[in-house]
């Protein structure tokens, strides 16, 4: 669930100090020093990891680390003002007298956000700014600036954010998330319930967590370390000191930090910044050209599969990049540059963080023998529909921005590759068509009777002189039918 409201935290045993205990009553077991650490092995890349043995290893401190790293970590204020609705609309004998519009009221919201360079980009959560007018950042020192949206993916719940300042700003370097495993030592930092900037730590409790409920993205890393409202949009780092994921969510049947926290790994970060860098609005992703789907345990059994895992082929674009590389609906992709596929929403993360135009080996199950391909990454097609259209007149659907849907146009909408039709992509507060409630992502079937297959279909529908309406609505694969006289 989103981050909610705050609950006391239970006090938990201190087990590292029992166990500095235990070592200076024992001062010897098995014939080793307990002064020493125990050793564990190294892993194959990073620092070597172990358990706290000896005392001196219970006396060690965070404080360099979060001296280090807090100065990145910035408090974001967001505002936004929303055009409230009348309790007498749609009646004429009470809109006559009180009208049809109420004084606005502004929406408040309070997060976290990060540094990643010395420039002043800031990553944040795109939840804590959402269609914000006006959005201040504050540092840890108590300077504050204005700041301007450079990009944001609701999908994805991450918003680049930009200050300007004659030097440069302090900033967290990103690092690698899909070098962490689980065990490992992090520290959160954000401002929980605005009390001011708050250091927690914990360990990583899980990877790649899906089903979250909370965005599309479902790649997850889960974390104890204690998060509260007011922490999302905030840095969640490793003991080297790098941004390893931004703080997102909470499970909590209160609202409160239960120890069971979500952060975007740090990767898909990498990949969001990298796109605000070079000028994009938003985060497109690489085409593949096919649709996949879970495996389920029935269907892995069919498959003569050990365990459910991986990712089906559905079904494969004819002049895609995967048909080109000769992937086939029946097909289940199994790793992607040598990294395990456990779930689709882990291969669209896997793909979303590839580089576009770069060559991705696919390891596949193809009638009953393992294999690798080299699919090439794309853009989406942008088809021939071109650029919105805005709709004037005294229809319900002035002001609204429309495109004819392409795969392209499709998923910066989140909808379906194969989509088709006339989609509304911007609906701008205050104009009519948001009055009568259209939304961003709706697609007009049917106006007045006449289908409505492209852009110049609807400019000829909305032209038409009347003041009675009925139209058809696709919204989120439900068909809405409404009748009104306006």
């Amino acid at each position: 669930m989103p981050l909610g409201t705050a609950v006391p935290l239970h006090a938990q045993e201190d087990a590292g100090g029992l166990r500095g205990l235990l070592n200076e009553l024992l001062p010897g077991r098995n014939g080793q020093d307990d002064t020493q650490p125990a050793e564990t092995g190294a892993t194959q890349s990073g620092p070597e990891r172990r358990v706290p043995f000896a005392r001196k290893d219970i006396q060690l401190s965070f404080a360099p680390l979060v001296r280090e790293t807090a100065p990145a970590v910035v408090n974001v204020y967001a505002k936004q003002v929303v055009a409230a609705r009348s309790p007498f609309a749609g009646d004429p004998f009470f809109e006559q007298f009180f009208g049809r519009r109420m004084p606005p009221r502004v929406q408040s919201s309070l997060g976290s956000g990060v540094i990643v360079d010395p420039s002043g980009l800031i990553v944040t959560n795109y939840h804590v700014i959402g269609e914000a007018d006006d959005i201040k950042v504050a540092l840890s020192d108590g300077r504050e600036y204005e700041s301007a949206i450079l990009l944001k993916d609701e999908s994805l719940d991450l918003a680049v954010l930009k200050i300007e300042a004659d030097a440069d700003f302090p900033t967290i370097a990103i690092g690698d998330s899909d070098a962490l495993e689980v065990g490992d030592l992090v520290l959160a930092i954000g401002n929980p319930f605005g009390v001011g900037q708050t250091t927690t730590s914990g360990i990583v409790s899980a990877l790649a967590r899906n089903h979250i409920g909370i965005v599309d993205f479902g790649f997850f890393i889960q974390t104890d370390a204690a998060i509260n409202p007011g922490n999302s949009g905030g840095a969640l780092i490793d003991m080297a000191g790098r941004l390893v994921g931004i703080n997102t969510a909470i499970y909590s049947r209160t609202g409160g930090s239960i120890g069971i926290g979500f952060a975007i790994p740090s990767n898909m970060v990498r990949a969001v910044v990298e796109a605000a860098r070079q000028g994009e609005d938003h985060f497109e992703r690489p085409f593949v050209g096919a649709q996949f789907e879970p495996v389920t345990a029935q269907i892995a059994e069919a498959l003569g599969m050990e365990r459910p895992a991986g990712a089906l082929v559905a079904a494969v674009d004819a002049e895609g990049p995967a048909a080109t590389a000769g992937l086939k609906p029946g097909d289940v992709v199994l790793a992607l540059n040598g990294a395990s596929i456990e779930h689709v929403d882990a291969l669209g993360y896997r793909l979303a963080t590839q580089p576009m135009g770069s060559a991705v080996a696919f390891d596949i199950l193809s009638q009953g023998a393992r294999r690798q391909i080299s699919v090439t990454l794309a853009r989406a097609p942008e088809g021939r529909g071109g650029g919105p259209v805005e709709i004037d007149g005294e229809s319900p659907f002035a002001g609204a921005r429309v495109a004819t849907l392409s795969p392209r146009l499709a998923q910066r909408l989140r909808l379906p590759a194969r989509t088709t039709g006339v989609a509304m992509v911007e609906v701008p507060r205050g104009s009519p068509a948001a009055g009568f409630g259209f939304r961003p992502r709706d697609i007009v079937r049917e106006v007045n009777g006449v289908p409505i297959d492209t852009v110049e279909a609807l400019v000829s529908a909305a032209s038409e002189n009347t003041r009675w309406w009925r139209f058809t609505v696709e919204r989120d694969g439900q068909l809405l039918r409404q009748m009104l006289r306006y």
